[in-house]
């Protein structure tokens, strides 16, 4: 096994990367969405609620990691949506037109 990168990786024209603003996040970035841009946040899943995710409408059972995204001119945190990963990923893919069950409830 070899050790573990310790300095920054430098680029192609042999300068470094630059370091992170302090305070910034690196797990937080900003990506486009039906038009706007949306911050993305990816969660390590800490919290002991189950959240709805409007990808696929199953629900991220708790503890689970998944990504959290906002519009960026929102209004706030009522605008939070919590997705799987993988249903952010294909959110381009798929329709927003979801079925339910007459018994399912309406997160």
């Amino acid at each position: 096994m070899s050790p573990r990168r310790n300095r920054p990786r430098s680029t192609d024209d042999g300068s470094r990367e630059p370091a992170a603003p302090a305070g910034s996040s690196l797990l937080q970035r900003t990506e486009p969405y039906r038009g706007e841009d949306w911050v993305v946040r990816t969660v390590a899943g800490a919290a002991d609620r189950r959240y709805r995710c409007p990808g696929c409408d199953q629900e991220i059972p708790p503890r689970v990691g998944h990504v959290v995204a906002w519009p960026l001119h929102g209004a706030g945190v009522e605008d939070r949506r919590h997705w799987h990963r993988a249903c952010w990923n294909a959110r381009e893919r798929r329709t927003t037109a979801v079925l339910r069950g007459r018994g399912a409830p309406r997160y």
